[in-house]
C-alpha cells in the first residue's frame, strides 16, 4: 500500500506587506467561487438570496430595512430581492406584533426548507475542501475568518449574530 503524500504547506515570504497582498488575492478568489459555486448548489437561489434567508433565520425576522443595513446595500436592491423571495414563496411578510404600521420578513416553510437544503450541500462541498485539515488548522482558520469580519464590520442595527464555539469537542 502506497503511503498518501500529503500536499507541502504554501509559504509566504515578503513580509507584512506581501501577506497582505496575498489575503487581497486570495479573498477575491474565494469571493468570485462563493458566488459561482451558489449557482451550481442550487439554481434558483443566488447567493445574496441565500445570505439574506440565512440572516432571516438567524433573526428570526427582520425589516427590510434592517437587511440594508446589515449589509450595507441600497433599499432600492433589497427591496428588489425582497420582492423576488415573495414571488418564489420563500418568505413572507406580517405585521410586527408590537407595531402595526411595520412589516417583518419571515421566512415561509418554502424558504426554510430550501435554506436547509442549500446549507447542506454548501456544507459538503466546504468539508470536501478541507478534507484532511488538522482540527487545529480548521479552529484556527475559523479564528481568523471570525477575526477578520469583526474586525470590518460596523455593528449591525439587529445586532450581532451568535458566535458558535471554537473549542474542538472532546472526543469519545
Amino acid at each position: 500500500m502506497k503511503a498518501v503524500e500529503e500536499p507541502e504547506e504554501p509559504v509566504v515570504s515578503g513580509g507584512a506587506d506581501a501577506a497582505v497582498e496575498i489575503i487581497q488575492r486570495e479573498m477575491t478568489s474565494f469571493a468570485r467561487r462563493a458566488r459561482a459555486a451558489a449557482g451550481r448548489v442550487h439554481p434558483e437561489l443566488s447567493l445574496v438570496s441565500y445570505t439574506l434567508l440565512g440572516h432571516l433565520e438567524e433573526r428570526g425576522g427582520c425589516r427590510g430595512t434592517d437587511l440594508a443595513a446589515h449589509y450595507a446595500l441600497d433599499k432600492s436592491t433589497v427591496s428588489r430581492q425582497v420582492a423576488a423571495l415573495e414571488r418564489s414563496g420563500l418568505i413572507e411578510r406580517r405585521l410586527d406584533p408590537e407595531d402595526h404600521r411595520v412589516q417583518v420578513l419571515h421566512l415561509t416553510e418554502a424558504g426554510t426548507a430550501i435554506l436547509a437544503q442549500v446549507t447542506a450541500s454548501r456544507r459538503v462541498v466546504f468539508r470536501e475542501r478541507l478534507t484532511g485539515w488538522p482540527e487545529e488548522d480548521l479552529v484556527r482558520f475559523a479564528s481568523y475568518l471570525l477575526r477578520y469580519n469583526a474586525a470590518g464590520a460596523d455593528e449591525p442595527v439587529a445586532g450581532p449574530p451568535a458566535r458558535p464555539s471554537l473549542r474542538p469537542r472532546p472526543s469519545g
